[in-house]
């Protein structure tokens, strides 16, 4: 992953744990409305994909324990990892494109029912992304992927002096092929003459759509399409037992695309932000229509795109108050994320969204600048909120990105910067840090480190775990463990064993 220059090893923030009595008065743990329902305290785990999906979408066990394991902590609210759209091929991650995967997500709704006793509401991630190929071997590239024109041709012509590469009637494209790998094993720049940017980008990268190749039939009509596949994957979660539904606009994938400063579409879905945002508002008021008024609706998106080009806070500004405007219940802010700044993959590997400086900005680690990792991205979502308050609304905002003391939480919604306060890695490092916190037993909180070891694992499609527990005990009655048996896949339990605790 990219880091600031200045590489700057942060320590923990130093934090003074509340004693019971003090957590009940806290702001952290009161009750708030979102949408129709309510959740018992503003405390938010918010979607993680632990790549631990069957090949075909299916929920697992290994992914029932791994929301069972949140669920004890009994957070104010859970959402469970991006989960796919379409009934198509995605490997370990979760899918909710047709009726097959309802029974499977009945069950997980139930485990975490019965392992938070009722206390934590649950919603779903729904996520659409496009195609993205490995990096290509370069000759494999050229000898299959490339597909050659009248342009390479001639522009291969002029480099090699040879006139037969330009003629149009030429028909041995088995020639041009090699004489392109022999031009590149002399002086890859010479290759780069000869292909255009994006097939540059092709090779060095891999392959991957985006939603401005309208010359492709299915990104040309993706308006026309995604707002029915939304409104059926939230109609089967609500059919699920899930609470509600979270849109998932942020980072590389679809949504977040149209939504981009950086998305040109001529078509009335792109270029200035009314054309931006268009598709997005069509997908919540399908999603509503489909649903009604009762199950939560809620989006996340980002409050900074962190990439050359792309949209700032401003936009989400303006998203935020058009978001609340179309009716959704809860708005939460991200940043970056996204493909445009990726660190080149190895041959044979995807680009991920992460390795860039938007990624970083997403995750920040412990190695930072000046400003530090931590609460490093609330600032943002200050911005939405006040935006949504200035223009008379009042949905509540999820805040996230190294918050990791109460003190920090507790601050963050003093100030009026958030109303609920979410925490990725916290959570995976101490799935019950948060009651801990409600039970005056913070002294007893795993801290994150903020390393991104889970990250690294992600990045790998591997199964996400922690440093600070996943070699604790493995050898306890009942621990399930990752393929290469070196691993636990969840947290060791806890169990307060004071008297009064519950």
């Amino acid at each position: 992953m990219w880091q600031p220059p200045e590489r700057i090893k942060h320590a923990l923030p130093e934090t003074r744990w509340p004693s019971a009595a003090e957590a009940a008065e806290a702001r952290l743990f009161r009750p708030i409305r979102i949408g129709a329902i309510e959740a018992e305290q503003r405390t938010w785990v918010p979607a993680m994909v632990p790549w631990r999906a069957s090949a075909d979408g299916v929920v697992t066990d290994d992914v029932r324990d791994w929301y069972r394991r949140f669920a004890e902590g009994r957070p104010g609210v859970i959402v469970v990892e991006a989960t796919g759209i379409r009934d198509i091929p995605s490997g370990p991650l979760l899918r909710i494109g047709h009726d097959r995967f309802v029974p499977g997500l009945r069950r997980l709704v139930e485990t975490v029912r019965e392992a938070s006793q009722g206390h934590t509401r649950l919603f779903i991630q729904c996520i659409d992304f496009l195609t993205i190929r490995r990096r290509p071997p370069r000759d494999k590239y050229l000898t299959r992927f490339l597909v050659l024109t009248p342009g390479h041709r001639a522009r291969l012509a002029e480099l090699t002096g040879d006139p037969r590469f330009g003629d149009p009637d030429a028909r041995d494209d088995g020639a041009v092929r090699v004489a392109l790998i022999e031009l590149a094993d002399r002086d890859r720049t010479l290759l780069d003459q000869v292909l255009t940017a994006r097939e540059r980008e092709d090779l060095d990268m891999g392959y991957r759509e985006r939603v401005t190749d309208t010359h492709l039939d299915h990104i040309r009509d993706l308006p026309a399409r995604l707002p029915d596949l939304f409104a059926a994957a939230a109609e089967r979660a609500v059919a699920a037992g899930f609470d509600g539904v979270e849109l998932h606009y942020a980072h590389a994938y679809t949504m977040a695309s149209f939504l981009s400063a950086r998305n040109t579409r001529d078509d009335g879905y792109g270029r200035d932000r009314a054309g931006r945002v268009r598709l997005p508002l069509e997908v919540i008021a399908a999603v509503r229509a489909r649903v009604g008024a009762e199950p939560v609706v809620g989006v996340r998106y980002l409050g900074d795109e962190v990439i050359a080009g792309g949209s700032g806070v401003d936009d989400a500004v303006y998203f935020g108050q058009r978001f609340a405007a179309a009716g959704v219940d809860f708005l939460s802010i991200s940043t970056g994320g996204k493909f445009d700044d990726a660190k080149q993959p190895k041959v044979g590997e995807a680009a991920y969204p992460y390795t860039g400086r938007s990624g970083y900005e997403c995750m920040p680690t412990v190695y930072s600048d000046q400003r530090g990792p931590f609460g490093r991205n609330v600032p943002l979502a200050a911005a939405v909120r006040r935006g949504l308050r200035n223009a008379g609304h009042e949905q509540p905002v999820v805040t996230a990105g190294g918050i990791a003391t109460f003190e920090q939480a507790e601050a963050i919604l003093a100030r009026g910067e958030a109303d609920i306060i979410a925490a990725a890695r916290q959570s995976l490092a101490d799935p019950d840090w948060f009651r801990k916190i409600e039970l005056g037993r913070g002294d007893e909180i795993r801290r994150c480190e903020f390393t991104n070891y889970c990250e690294a694992l992600d990045q790998k499609h591997r199964a996400v775990t922690c440093k600070l527990w996943d070699r604790v005990d493995l050898d306890q009655p009942g621990v399930t463990r990752d393929p290469s048996r070196r691993r636990r896949l969840v947290a060791p339990p806890w169990r307060p064993a004071r008297a009064g605790a519950s």
